[in-house]
């Protein structure tokens, strides 16, 4: 299935969490891609689905949730780079420029990845989601200079706008020792 549509909800409550991802998949009929906890003590809702269902759903989880959520993204126009680096490490032979972005929460490392590739050029190599981080997640990228600098100017505003960045990185010319940890 190829995801265009990605809806992502993050709770400070498990229990909360759960209920609401309940209250989703009852409303309409959408893809579970992830449900689970994080730390610390998190509830995260990965979806998918047709542009009406994930949209109905995610007010649904807004609406259920409220007074519990800690992040939010709805992307009906998902760039496929992003659905591909989620949880995994994209290979690439290119070894240029290496950026990352830190964030807060699993959601706004997502948000940071989409405008990145948006933002053009640079490869997502992995969206690394909050397990044994303290409910951090981080976001790598590679590109020429140029393009991994105005990526990460773009991604790192967005992230920074909901108070969401931890940290951000640039690296040019990265040593080849480093790649086999990288990748």
């Amino acid at each position: 299935m190829e995801i265009t549509v990605l809806a992502v909800l993050e709770f400070s409550s498990i229990a909360i969490g759960i209920k609401v991802l309940d209250d989703m998949v009852k409303i309409a009929p959408v893809k579970i891609v992830e449900a689970r906890t994080i730390c610390p003590g998190k509830y995260i809702i990965v979806f998918t689905g047709d542009v009406a269902s994930v949209e109905y759903s995610y007010n649904k989880g807004l609406e259920s949730g409220k007074d519990f959520l800690v992040d939010k993204l709805y992307l009906p126009m998902i760039h496929t780079d992003v659905v591909a680096a989620i949880g995994k490490v994209v290979t690439t032979d290119e070894w240029n420029t290496i950026g990352i972005i830190e964030t807060l929460s699993v959601t706004s490392g997502i948000e940071a990845a989409d405008f990145a590739t948006k933002t053009g050029g640079v490869k997502i190599i992995e969206i690394r989601l909050a397990i044994g981080f303290g409910g951090k997640s981080y976001v790598k990228m590679m590109g020429t200079l140029d393009e991994v600098q105005s990526a990460m100017a773009v991604a790192t505003a967005k992230v920074k706008e909901k108070n969401q960045l931890c940290m951000e990185v640039i690296i040019p010319q990265p040593h080849k020792e480093i790649k086999q940890f990288f990748m």
